[in-house]
């Protein structure tokens, strides 16, 4: 079993002064994660630096806010499913399940890991081989295109062709969690 960690859309300190208490005792209880993915818009260096010691593996992306020198793209590959980071600048409207598909297939992947839309989901591509994810934003900030509003993250634990995928969400003062199993069926994504 392979544990990772997906979190995103910070936008420290331009739109939030930290990361909510509830959610970063998540975080911080299961380091080191076995991978930790951060899927853009960190904002300041220091949430950078603070992320890369969440994980014995990190993967991370610029966001269309992030001002840092780093990567557009990150791939890497978990039991034997393909997985990317990209943050879903460029696709319009954002979240597009047609944009976000075309770059998956661009990197050649089963998985994509994005951002952007500051709301969380977890959805087939276009084709049922690709599988898209959104951890939402971990602070619960505004977007371009609004969000959720609720601080969100996502904790996935990859056993062979299985994805089990807890979505966690602050909602006022209460964490909630929501469980789906997601299972790799040949080449295609089965959703429950």
């Amino acid at each position: 079993m392979t544990c990772i960690l997906v979190i995103g859309d910070t936008h420290i300190p331009d739109r939030a002064a930290e990361v909510p208490g509830k959610i970063e005792d998540i975080i911080e209880s299961g380091k080191p994660w076995d991978i930790a993915v951060f899927t853009g818009d960190f904002t300041g260096r220091e949430v950078l630096q603070w992320f890369k010691k969440l994980g014995r593996e990190t993967y991370y992306v610029q966001g269309n806010m992030d001002y840092l020198p780093l990567p557009q793209t990150q791939a890497f590959t978990v039991e034997s499913i393909k997985v990317g980071v990209h943050h879903g600048t460029g696709v319009y409207p954002r979240g597009d399940t047609r944009g976000l598909s075309r770059i998956a297939r661009s990197m050649g992947i089963d998985l994509l890991f994005t951002g952007h839309t500051h709301s969380p989901f977890i959805k087939k591509g276009v084709s049922n081989d690709i599988l898209l994810v959104n951890p939402g934003s971990l602070t619960g900030v505004w977007g371009g295109s609004g969000g959720s509003m609720k601080p969100s993250m996502m904790i996935v634990e990859v056993i062979s062709d299985a994805l089990y995928i807890t979505h966690y969400e602050l909602e006022g003062f209460t964490l909630k969690t929501r469980k789906i199993v997601v299972r790799k069926s040949g080449k295609e994504w089965v959703l429950p």
